[in-house]
């Protein structure tokens, strides 16, 4: 059978849905050297992680016809390449949406709520800590979100029974769309003087990549807590992220995301007591990632068929019209 690359495992739904049309081989790295000699032959390429798809990876094998995304982020992919040989790439906008959403609470839990630290000082045997420190409330707090696509939206929504005021940045979202999930928009630097907790849900940009740096950083409300779920590039860098949090002008800060990944764990962010981090994997809940491995199989199915897409990224390079086209990010 005609081969399936994949940069990462899959579940048993995906395995058995795409087994019908070639035989599934994991590359054995990410690298691109590793991909440019293990593509060469395959029918499609399944892109799990971030790993950099470059037009030669897409040009190294004549027979490709398709490239599943298992995500809503193909800035990895060189679409530009693939539609060039017009190869359409299936994404899943939408799938990981609420497990990214309830993380973005729960991180703000944990920070205003002091979770680790008074797991760290419940665990040293320091009972006397809960007379000396106070943690905050979500309730009457102001949430400052950037970007009000899916996530942002369902963000605010969950905001609502903790009665948060929800102030929203997003230059492609107007005010009716905004009004829709009790959310404000304001301007970037409005948002961040006013917000307590700042979540960045946004696509990253070529226009957007270092928009939280140490200029607007320093208009942040003093002792806010900032949250990046979205991608590791819309931060500058973790240097001015460490520095805020040093003077004091952060609270806390909450890391899914990083550049490069995975991150220089000695950097001195790590050390502190005021940063939650994860690698790369809130979105990764079992329900999600079900969602997420289904949409990509069903829609690289359909197209193996013949058949339209729910969800491409290319939709020029098909005859018909999608039933969906593509977001511009969570």
């Amino acid at each position: 059978m005609p081969k399936i690359l994949l940069t990462g495992p899959l579940n048993d739904y995906s395995n058995q849905v795409l087994s019908e049309f070639g035989d599934l081989v994991v590359a054995s790295d990410t690298s691109e050297s590793t991909l440019l000699q293990e593509i060469d032959g395959a029918i499609a390429l399944v892109v799990r992680g971030v790993p950099q798809i470059s037009a030669d990876v897409i040009h190294r094998s004549p027979d490709l016809q398709l490239i599943g995304r298992s995500g809503v982020g193909y800035g990895n992919i060189d679409i530009g390449a693939a539609t060039a040989r017009r190869i359409p790439v299936v994404y899943t906008p939408g799938a990981g949406a609420r497990a990214v959403a309830e993380a973005s609470l729960a991180c703000m839990l944990a920070l205003t709520k002091k979770l680790l630290f008074w797991d760290r000082e419940m665990k040293a045997g320091n009972w006397q800590s809960r007379f000396e420190h106070q943690g905050g409330d979500l309730e009457g707090a102001t949430v400052g979100i950037v970007g009000l696509g899916r996530i942002g939206q369902l963000v605010a929504e969950m905001a609502r029974p903790f009665q948060m005021r929800v102030l929203a940045f997003d230059p492609f979202v107007d005010a009716t769309a905004a009004a829709a999930v009790d959310a404000q928009l304001v301007d970037l630097d409005t948002l961040l003087a006013e917000a307590d907790f700042i979540c960045l849900h946004c696509a990253q940009t070529e226009e957007n990549t270092g928009l939280i740096n140490r200029e607007r950083l320093a208009k942040v409300k003093p002792g806010a807590f900032l949250i990046n779920l979205a991608r590791g590039g819309i931060i500058e860098n973790l240097d001015v992220l460490h520095e805020a949090l040093e003077e004091g002008r952060l609270g806390g800060v909450a890391l899914d995301v990083f550049e490069p990944e995975p991150p220089d764990v000695s950097h001195k962010i790590f050390q502190s007591q005021r940063c939650l981090t994860a690698p790369h994997a809130l979105a990764g809940t079992h329900s999600a990632m079900a969602r997420i491995f289904k949409s990509m199989a069903d829609d690289m199915a359909a197209l193996f068929r013949g058949q339209r897409p729910r969800f491409v990224v290319n939709p020029e390079v098909l005859d018909g019209t999608p039933e969906t086209t593509p977001s511009r990010g969570p």
